[in-house]
């Protein structure tokens, strides 16, 4: 009696991580189908439907890998249909529809502020239609003074309407963390490798959408006293400040030599630093190049794995297991070696769930990078694509970071299908996926049964 007693809402509902899986699936068909249309090219041609589907899904999730010059092939609607994926996809397409709602009065339902709570990363509902609409007015400010500043540059190069718009495209996908330029011929900021204006305002566009929109309104409002901060924002800046300072230097030891690289001639110590920085920062998840991806040292395509695979914070424009996730995971480690049983930092303590979901996590993306790497060096083993660029690649897809050493469009059409799929998990996220499609057990009876303990060997 009880159950049928219930609201619909309980029985009928679609769980909040099935409907954001879904949600973003649906939003890929419709911009693909779009960007299919021949007024969406800059010929009039229609862009192929394998062409405009990758291009979309790399869009939505915020990527930028791309097997379509959007520059020269996609008229000026085309590109303003991308744009407008990008930010959806960077923001959440749940923002936007609580803004739509706001906009024309309607009342935001109980269900749609859950919907909305899931997407942001927030664990309560109080006040969520009012964060989300601070969250729009501070990314829209962030990006209007960032394509200002690159206004500046790009103006007096291309004229005023073309750098107007390539001003806001670029601010936009920058803050977003999605890589896309419409600079054309596959050079994305070649062209501005010793321009320190571009290069320092991307970095920055890029800092602050990849460090999540609640650590910034943490900073905003307790910004004289750190003592004061949550415990999820000082680990955020902890990591981000370790990984921008650690990144740059290897960076700049390992390419500061390379001829091809940071060490072209006519580069001076300035030029060098910049690189380093920009390097370090677009590897988590922006995806602009300043400097030809494929004449990287070995070395330095693996430091940049690894700083693909970790990527932004939680509640972000970007992607990556998280920097709190690579926190979680180190706390954990430490904890083992000094044999404590309790993870601590700032006299703080993490749950045991916590570092269990950062582990499970970590091993969900680290077995698709091996899965899909493994089946990349199957499909292009005729076509010489080295494996450190296919691993390079699909950390870059899983990552959505959007960097490329091998050149996606030379990869065969099957490759380019498994890095979509990819990038459709690095954006709805390995462990939301995973929750979206096992079914759960209701009444968590698995939960209270307990078994025997018996220990096994391991190491």
């Amino acid at each position: 009696m009880q159950a049928a007693n219930k609201p619909a809402f309980h029985r009928r509902s679609i769980k909040p991580e099935r409907f954001l899986a879904l949600g973003f699936f649906l939003l890929i068909v419709a911009g693909g189908f779009v960007l299919t249309l021949p007024v969406s090219s800059a010929d009039g041609r229609t862009v192929g439907i394998r062409q405009a589907m990758f291009t979309a899904t790399s869009a939505v999730c915020v990527t930028g890998l791309s097997i379509v010059d959007v520059g020269v092939e996609l008229s000026f609607f085309g590109q303003a249909v991308l744009l407008m994926l990008i930010q959806v996809g960077g923001l959440g397409f749940m923002a936007f529809a609580t803004l739509g709602m706001v906009l024309i009065g309607r009342r935001i339902s109980l269900h749609s502020r859950i919907l909305l709570s899931e997407s942001m990363n927030q664990n309560g509902l109080s006040g969520m239609v009012r964060l989300s609409l601070w969250f729009f007015a501070m990314a829209l400010a962030i990006e209007l003074t960032g394509a200002a500043l690159l206004a500046s540059r790009l103006i007096p190069r291309y004229g005023t309407a073309r750098g107007l718009w390539l001003s806001l495209f670029t601010a936009v996908s920058a803050f977003c963390n999605a890589g896309f330029d419409l600079f054309g011929n596959g050079d994305s900021l070649l062209a501005f490798r010793q321009d320190p204006v571009v290069l320092w305002t991307l970095i920055g566009l890029i800092q602050l959408g990849g460090m999540g929109f609640a650590v910034m309104l943490e900073l905003l409002r307790h910004r004289k006293s750190l003592s004061r901060m949550s415990l999820h924002t000082k680990l955020v800046l902890a990591v981000n400040g370790a990984l921008l300072v650690g990144g740059s230097l290897a960076v700049y030891l390992l390419e500061g030599q390379n001829p091809a690289t940071l060490g072209r001639e006519g580069m001076t110590l300035w030029d060098k630093v910049t690189g380093s920085v920009f390097q370090a920062v677009t590897c988590r998840t922006a995806g602009f190049a300043a400097v030809r991806q494929d004449a990287l040292n070995d070395s330095t395509k693996l430091l940049s794995c690894l700083l693909m695979l970790v990527g932004a914070s939680p509640a972000s424009t970007g992607g990556g297991i998280k920097t709190t996730t690579l926190a979680a995971l180190l706390l954990l480690v430490h904890s083992v070696v000094r044999g404590r049983d309790r993870i601590t930092v700032f006299r703080k303590e993490i749950s045991q769930d916590t570092g269990r979901r950062a582990v499970a996590l970590t091993f969900i993306a680290i077995s698709f990078v091996l899965a899909v790497t493994c089946a990349l060096s199957i499909l292009e083993r005729r076509h010489g694509v080295s494996l450190t660029n296919l691993v390079f690649e699909t950390v870059s897809a899983v990552s959505t970071t959007g960097l490329s050493a091998a050149g996606t469009g030379v990869l065969r059409r099957s490759s380019q299908i498994l890095l979509m799929l990819l990038m459709y998990l690095g954006r709805v996220g390995p462990l939301t996926l995973a929750t979206a499609l096992i079914r759960r057990e209701r009444d968590g009876a698995r939960n209270r049964v307990h078994f025997p303990e018996e220990k096994i060997m391991i190491g």
